[in-house]
C-alpha cells in the first residue's frame, strides 16, 4: 500500500501541471439528497477528469531512457486523454490502445493531442495488445495498477481533505481502483473517522467481485460506462480498497444516467455517468448511516457529449 507520504510528494511534483480543483459546498444537491453535499470538482481539472494526475506524476517520474523510449496506455476514454495531453505537453511520444467502444469524441481528443491510437474490440484485447507494446519497448503508464499513479490520483483526496468542512462520507467512482485506492489513503490519514464508499455500475464490478471473491479476478463488462469498465482491479488497489474503503455500492446505469441528469440541474455541472452514479449510491448510504451525515462527493470526470446523455436518456427513458 502507499502511504501519506507518497501522495504528499506527488502533491508536490505535479503542482504547476494541474489544476487545484474547486471543492465547492451544493445547495442544490443538499436540498436533492436531504443532507449537506461538497463536491471536488475534478471535471475541472485537465482533460476534464482526476486522470491528469496520476498520468502527469508517472510521467514526471519516467528516467530519460523511459521518455525516449515513448509511453503507451490502454484506456477506455479518460486516461488516455490525459495521458496524451500531458505526454505532449512535457514532451514524451505516446500511444494509447483504446477498444473500438469508446466514446468517439475521446479517441478524436487522444488523437487530437498526437497520441498514436491502437483500436482493439474490447477492453481484454486492448490490455493484451498494450502488454505486447510495452515488451517491444515503449514504457508503459497503467491506468491504475502502478503506485506511483495511484500516489497522484490520491492528491484529490489530500486536497478535498484540506478544503472541505467536516465530512462524514465521501464516496468515490471506481473503475481499475487507482482513484478510490488514493483518495482512500489521503482522507482517512487526515480524517481517521471518515467512512469512504466506492460507487461500480452494473456490468463494471471488478473491485465488488474482487472483495467479495477476496482478491481480484477477471470480469467481463458490460455497462454502457466504459470509463469505469476495467477487466479487472490490480492487487495495489484491492489491497487498499479492502483496507480502507466500507463498502463499494454497485448502481444501474439507468441510475448512473440519471444521476447525471441530476447533477446538471440541482448542482449545474456536466457530469459523465462514471460521476453520475455518486447520487444514487449517495442515497443508499443515507439510508444506511441515518441522520447527521454531511456527504462529499468526488465528481471524477465530465467528457461526455450531449448527443450521448440525449441517447441514454431515450433509451432509459428518462425524458
Amino acid at each position: 500500500m502507499i502511504g501519506i507520504s507518497d501522495i504528499e510528494a506527488a502533491a508536490q511534483q505535479i503542482a504547476g501541471h494541474v489544476v487545484r480543483t474547486p471543492t465547492v459546498s451544493s445547495p442544490g444537491l443538499s436540498e436533492l439528497l436531504g443532507a449537506p453535499v461538497t463536491a471536488k470538482l475534478e471535471l475541472l481539472q485537465r482533460t476534464g477528469s482526476f486522470k491528469a494526475r496520476g498520468a502527469t506524476a508517472k510521467l514526471l517520474s519516467l528516467s530519460a531512457a523511459e521518455r525516449a523510449a515513448g509511453v503507451v496506455a490502454v484506456s477506455g476514454g479518460n486516461h488516455g486523454i490525459a495521458l496524451a495531453v500531458m505526454a505532449a505537453a512535457l514532451h514524451v511520444k505516446a500511444t494509447v490502445v483504446m477498444p473500438r467502444t469508446a466514446p468517439a469524441r475521446s479517441i478524436a481528443l487522444v488523437e487530437a493531442a498526437g497520441a498514436a491510437v491502437r483500436l482493439t474490440d474490447g477492453m481484454d484485447s486492448a490490455f493484451e495488445l498494450v502488454n505486447v507494446l510495452r515488451d517491444e519497448g515503449l514504457t508503459l503508464v497503467h491506468p491504475f495498477d502502478d503506485p506511483g499513479v495511484i500516489a497522484g490520483q490520491g492528491t484529490a483526496g489530500l486536497e478535498f481533505a484540506e478544503d472541505a468542512d467536516d465530512l462524514t462520507d465521501v464516496l468515490v467512482s471506481v473503475g481499475g481502483g487507482g482513484l478510490i485506492a488514493g483518495v482512500a489513503v489521503a482522507l482517512r490519514a487526515r480524517r481517521p473517522d471518515l467512512r469512504v464508499w466506492g460507487v461500480e455500475t452494473r456490468g463494471a464490478q471488478a473491485m465488488s467481485e474482487a472483495l467479495a471473491a477476496g482478491g481480484p479476478l477477471p470480469v467481463r463488462g458490460a455497462s454502457i460506462v466504459t470509463t469505469l469498465s476495467a477487466p479487472a482491479v490490480s492487487r495495489l488497489t484491492y489491497e487498499d480498497a479492502a483496507a480502507l474503503v466500507e463498502e463499494v455500492l454497485v448502481v444501474a446505469d439507468r441510475e448512473a444516467v440519471r444521476g447525471s441528469l441530476e447533477f446538471a440541474e440541482h448542482a449545474k455541472v456536466w457530469t459523465e455517468p462514471a460521476a453520475g452514479c455518486l447520487l444514487p449510491a449517495a442515497r443508499q448510504v443515507l439510508e444506511r448511516v441515518g441522520g447527521g451525515a454531511r456527504i462529499g462527493l468526488v465528481v471524477c470526470g465530465g467528457n461526455v457529449t450531449h448527443r450521448e446523455i440525449a441517447e441514454w436518456t431515450a433509451r432509459f427513458g428518462l425524458d
